[in-house]
């Protein structure tokens, strides 16, 4: 919006406000523009807006392709129907094709300069008036080319801020002695067309407001001005803008959008509070019908939190998947509709994954994944006797995880060892070993029959069960894991004082001599460590800011060299240098006969049922967190197709004596963290758009690919000290903790009411039943927490199963 203004003896028009979604003004020193925020318009200045377009000239589908051509038309029509007299049309010509000067935002380090140019050139700078410093400013104002020049690089930026097709449309509102009434005219131009210096940035306009008036009427103007600005970059209103046939249709439009003002009382407002823009603004989709007075009453909050809804929210509802889990009642009906939603998708599947955020991607879920490999198999080292160690651990990440990112349903899913796992192999062991069985050959047909029982439930689309899973039984499972992640990192940490005690009882004034030999390990390591650690989780968030995709990559790199640097003997990661299995007398490859008796064969097929419960239950409560509609993926799921080759891996892997391999949730998350994907261009104020997730093949692939190849950078990777893959751990513990309910519900419990924030549920549940909803499922995932460390966490999945029974009627949405 541009207003006219008087430099010294001539008129010019100067831009005063901007609107891209948001309104910025120029701040009153006339030096910068103002944070974006709300417009706030007084209801008379809509109403004399609407006046000005019943009474004013009103131009549709010009066809002018040029600022004085468009003036003339103007001026032509407002004489033949007599609202201005033909002595009037220079005049107004003059005013309205005076120069535009715009307001452009000074980089600090410019500003800074002119500062110290201004204070230097005070007495030196005589304009032509004999004023202080008049001569540059005048120079700066009258050259207009010059001041393009200037402002370019800056234009250019602000440029990005604007959707790509966007054309503007432009205000110019002002007060001039020769008008006894108001001069109004709204214009939109057939075509879109760039009209020189009347924009700030190369945009084509489409639209023109003009307002001329009286003088002593400038605020009044100034605030028409600004309402009908705010009405064009309203989606409702500038769709009735484009498609308006004649003045009705716009005053209509006016109409629509006085239905839908909320008026605040002047008495418990400020006019001159700045209204900060919301994260999150209601679609034109759902603004299309008039709000009803319930409605508005229930926006503004109604007592009691009862009565209707806001258009912008929604009740809970029973928990929504898509098609890929309906029934078919088909012999493999739907892994055959799996595999063909999937087909159309492969060729994206691989391009779409050469981007510079697939890198930092890879980078990141690489280490988590060999910290989690390292962890897991120096874990079934000590269960199994080393039939299956760190390098078992290493070649089954890389074989299953690799092949399930190129053949499975949902790719950005995660394989990796687990908990309940780790448990079944540790009493599997035991009891192998009490009652002189092979290990090895049992594992191996338990392996085979839970890939047979993988396959009737693929070919009988059992997996549709899964559609009965509630929010209270997902956020449950995710936290846990969570958790898990969590207190894993901090106890390893922990364990770190066994190995790097603290002497508490030194007392440096007791020293009375000094010699040099050999110590134990120095207890500065351990707390270098603990502030590696530490320091690492605080900083990831500062850095992603400055280094953006790269900044947890940057982060990992960042504390390596500092403890380079520091030489001190942190614990490092270790990896197998030698491609061997760990226990000198087994080979790769489980014979299936020969050790065992034959009942053995067919016994195994009750504790293979155990396992793929186990299987089931997990990877497809982890597919369905990853798949859900929060993550905006476009390419459809696989949850059959996922079980069908997580059945192929299990019995692969048992024939190679290699571990079995699940869904692992919050690797899963952090992978799609990772790959998340935000639009470029927002308007000032606006928070960027979260547009979804980039559905591909290739990080994951790479990622146990390395993982498989990792024994031969051990020269490399025998830098990274363990604290760091601790603290990944336990950043993507906490990661994935956000946006999860049942924590911002746990938050609630601390915060007294007038500082809770306005969730949904909040307004329609009464707080002491959101408390006991969420006590429930306290207590349920302390339940787990307690199974979760002993054997009974083989009867993990048939808990979590059972906790699906036990919330209540409704969860919260």
């Amino acid at each position: 919006m541009d207003t006219l203004q008087r430099e010294g003896d001539e008129l010019e028009w100067k831009e005063s406000a901007r609107w891209v979604k948001f309104e910025e003004k120029v701040e009153e020193g006339g030096e910068r523009w103002s944070k974006p925020h709300v417009s706030t318009l007084s209801l008379h200045s809509l109403f004399e807006l609407r006046t000005c377009l019943q009474s004013g000239t009103v131009l549709l589908d010009l066809e002018s392709y040029s600022l004085p051509q468009i003036v003339d038309d103007i001026i032509e029509r407002q004489i033949e129907e007599g609202m201005i007299s033909p002595e009037l049309r220079e005049k107004i010509s003059f005013v309205l094709l005076r120069k535009h000067r715009h307001q452009t935002k000074k980089p600090i380090h410019r500003s800074l300069a002119d500062i110290g140019k201004s204070s230097s050139s005070t007495n030196r700078n005589v304009g032509p008036r004999g004023g202080p410093g008049l001569g540059p400013v005048t120079n700066f104002n009258r050259s207009t080319e010059d001041l393009r020049m200037k402002q370019q690089p800056l234009k250019n930026k602000f440029m990005k801020k604007i959707p790509r097709d966007a054309e503007a449309s432009n205000v110019l509102v002002g007060e001039v002695d020769f008008l006894n009434k108001p001069f109004v005219a709204f214009v939109r131009l057939a075509q879109a067309t760039t009209l020189g210096g009347l924009t700030e940035v190369p945009v084509p306009t489409r639209f023109l407001f003009i307002l001329l008036g009286p003088q002593g009427k400038a605020k009044s103007y100034n605030e028409i001005g600004r309402a009908i600005a705010t009405l064009m970059v309203d989606d409702l209103f500038s769709d009735v803008a484009y498609k308006a046939r004649d003045r009705e249709d716009l005053i209509a439009g006016i109409d629509e959008f006085l239905d839908e003002v909320i008026v605040l009382p002047p008495g418990e407002w400020d006019p001159k509070i700045r209204i900060e823009p919301p994260k999150k603004v209601p679609s034109a989709d759902k603004r299309k019908s008039v709000f009803s007075l319930n409605e508005l009453g229930q926006m503004n909050g109604t007592a009691g939190g009862g009565g209707g809804l806001a258009e912008d929210e929604e009740m809970p509802v029973q928990h929504e998947l898509g098609e890929e889990l309906a029934f078919t009642g088909r012999f493999c009906g739907g892994l055959y509709l799996d595999i063909k939603r999937k087909l159309p998708w492969i060729p994206s599947d691989f391009y779409e994954g050469f981007h510079i955020q697939s890198i930092s991607a890879v980078l990141f879920i690489y280490l988590g994944c060999i910290t989690n490999a390292i962890t897991f198999g120096g874990l079934l080292g000590d269960a199994t006797d080393n039939y299956q160690g760190v390098m078992e651990s290493f070649l089954g990440t890389a074989l299953a995880g690799s092949v399930f990112c190129l053949f499975g349903g949902q790719p950005l899913i995660i394989l990796s060892s687990t908990g309940p796992i780790l448990i079944f192999e540790k009493l599997l062991f035991e009891f192998s070993k009490n009652n002189g069985i092979d290990y090895m050959e049992l594992r191996l047909w338990i392996g085979m029959h839970s890939c047979l029982q993988c396959f009737i439930l693929v070919a009988t689309d059992a997996s549709y069960i899964i559609k009965y899973m509630t929010r209270f039984t997902e956020e449950g499972f995710s936290s846990l894991i969570s958790f898990i992640f969590i207190s894993d990192a901090i106890k390893k940490m922990v364990g770190a004082f066994k190995y790097y005690p603290i002497n508490t009882d030194f007392k440096p004034d007791y020293v009375t001599t000094y010699k040099c030999e050999c110590l134990a390990p120095d207890p500065k390591s351990l707390f270098f460590s603990s502030l590696i650690l530490f320091f690492f989780f605080c900083v990831w968030h500062q850095l992603r800011k400055l280094i953006s995709d790269f900044s947890i990559f940057m982060s990992i790199m960042t504390f390596v060299g500092l403890d380079m640097l520091m030489g001190l003997k942190t614990p490092k990661l270790i990896v197998p240098t030698e491609f061997k299995p760990t226990r000198p007398d087994r080979g790769w490859l489980v014979m299936p006969f020969g050790k065992n008796p034959w009942w053995v064969y067919l016994a195994s097929f009750v504790p293979a049922l155990l396992v793929t419960i186990l299987i089931f239950m997990d990877q497809q409560i982890s597919a369905v967190i990853v798949n859900r509609k929060e993550n905006k993926l476009k390419k459809g799921c696989g949850y059959h197709l996922d079980l069908f080759w997580v059945g192929i891996l299990m019995a692969t892997c048992s024939f190679l004596g290699l571990p079995w391999y699940v869904a692992a949730t919050v690797i899963s998350i952090a992978h799609i963290d990772s790959l998340r994907m935000e639009s470029e261009s927002s308007a000032p104020g606006e928070q960027p758009q979260f547009l979804g997730v980039r559905e591909q093949r290739v990080t994951g692939i790479l990622v146990f690919v390395l993982t498989g190849v990792s024994i031969f950078l051990a020269p490399v990777l025998k830098f990274i000290p363990m604290p760091v893959l601790y603290g990944v751990f336990l950043y993507m513990g906490v990661a994935s903790l956000s946006g999860i309910q049942f924590w911002d519900r746990i938050k609630l419990y601390m915060m007294p009411s007038k500082h809770q924030p306005d969730y949904t549920y909040l307004r329609h549940v009464p707080l002491r039943r959101v408390h006991l909803f969420t006590l429930i499922q306290i207590t349920c995932l302390a339940v787990l927490w307690v199974l979760k460390s002993t054997f009974l966490a083989i009867i993990f999945p048939v808990m979590v199963n059972a906790v699906k029974y036990s919330h209540l009627q409704h969860s919260f949405a």
